[in-house]
């Protein structure tokens, strides 16, 4: 049989230095008192008495677990460092493709520490790049899609913006405006490129903050992509939703959009699913609360964007059906934007056909050479 001695320290391997190497054919583990770092453990048969696994989400004082072939991506230890970086655990279970060229991190700013996945390829980087979730999303929403940019050569960041999943959720309607969320854009992005412009993605939600920050700033960023995002928004677009937070919270807004796993546990959802309840649950009543205040505003800072004299990438998939397309692309045309329709996707290109979104954003941000290649930053 197999021992571990928690106290060891574990090589350094892959894109992150602070990740193990892999751990296979052990076939019992008992009274484990800290792991941290490891990235794959395989062929595990028993494992008893866990009272820490840093970087495993709430797998704590198990009397057993059995059958486990696999558990991928453990980098994401509570305490230790990656490229300078903070380690954080990783939110939830949804099995994206995470590997050991993605970090779980926290950045800190003013609002607290937000969380973040870093992907950097294996050479000097082309460019860094942040990518923006949407609204009821996280950072994970890129999970499985920065590692096809790190492979392109990019240094791929995304953040849970303040309020989503485990950022940090300050309470008070006041923490969530427009200027807010679109502050702390200007504050990560300084913070990963270390000073230097980055090349800025929003995505839905995102991208209303995403033009934001660019407008705010615009000397922080290369250029602003809108993925699935529009001009401004519309009044009553978020009567019902809003209403149900106010009154019963996000966990009703769950259950009534999925009542078909109300009273189930975990297992018996798909983890997609179950990833999705536990996010919901997880994000602040008032981070929604502004959000959706903020998808109801029918502002259009379209002129505000042009001036700043940012280049801009317009896209959509072809069957996106939450922002009117017709307004995408008009929105394209004042702005003098590149106009990009993906084909087999919908609102989530990134991940309903990653290989192509992934390559028209290579493509976007590759175009001008003028600029040096960079080294992944640290903190």
């Amino acid at each position: 049989m197999s021992t571990i001695d928690p106290t060891a320290t574990p090589p350094a391997t892959g894109r992150h230095s602070a990740e193990a190497a892999t751990v296979a054919d052990v076939t019992k583990v008992t009274d484990v008192t800290g792991v941290a770092g490891v990235t794959k453990v395989a062929g595990v048969a028993g494992v008893a008495n866990v009272t820490n696994v840093a970087g495993v989400t709430k797998v704590t004082d198990a009397a057993a677990v059995t059958d486990v072939t696999d558990v991928v991506d453990v980098a994401n230890a509570a305490a230790g460092t990656f490229d300078g970086w903070p380690g954080v655990p990783r939110f939830g279970t949804l099995p994206v493709p995470l590997t050991d060229a993605v970090a779980n991190v926290g950045i800190d700013l003013p609002v607290g520490r937000v969380t973040a996945l870093h992907a950097r390829p294996e050479a000097s980087a082309r460019g860094v790049v942040l990518l923006v979730p949407g609204f009821t999303g996280s950072k994970e929403d890129f999970g499985g899609f920065l590692p096809l940019l790190a492979d392109r050569g990019w240094d791929a960041w995304s953040y849970s913006q303040r309020g989503q999943a485990d950022s940090a959720a300050p309470a008070g309607a006041e923490n969530y405006t427009l200027e807010a969320f679109a502050q702390d854009v200007v504050a990560v992005a300084e913070l990963v490129g270390s000073g230097r412009p980055v090349h800025l993605l929003g995505h839905s939600f995102g991208g209303v903050v995403a033009r934001a920050a660019a407008i705010l700033a615009p000397e922080r960023f290369l250029d602003v992509t809108l993925l699935c995002s529009g001009p401004h928004g519309w009044a009553g677009r978020m009567e019902r939703e809003e209403a149900i937070l106010r009154e019963r919270g996000s966990a009703a807004w769950w259950n009534e959009d999925n009542p078909h796993t109300v009273g189930l546990p975990d297992a018996a959802l798909t983890a997609d699913e179950a990833f999705r309840r536990l996010r919901m649950g997880a994000t602040s009543d008032d981070q929604l609360l502004g959000a959706a205040a903020i998808l109801s505003d029918e502002t259009d800072s379209t002129g505000e964007l042009l001036a700043t004299g940012l280049d801009t990438l317009v896209a959509h998939g072809v069957d996106d059906p939450a922002w009117p397309q017709d307004w995408q692309a008009s929105m394209a045309g004042l702005l003098d934007a590149r106009y990009a329709i993906i084909p087999e996707a919908a609102h989530s290109p990134q991940l309903e056909n990653p290989e192509a979104t992934a390559d028209l954003l290579d493509e976007f941000w590759g175009r001008d050479r003028a600029h040096p290649p960079v080294e992944p930053q640290q903190q």
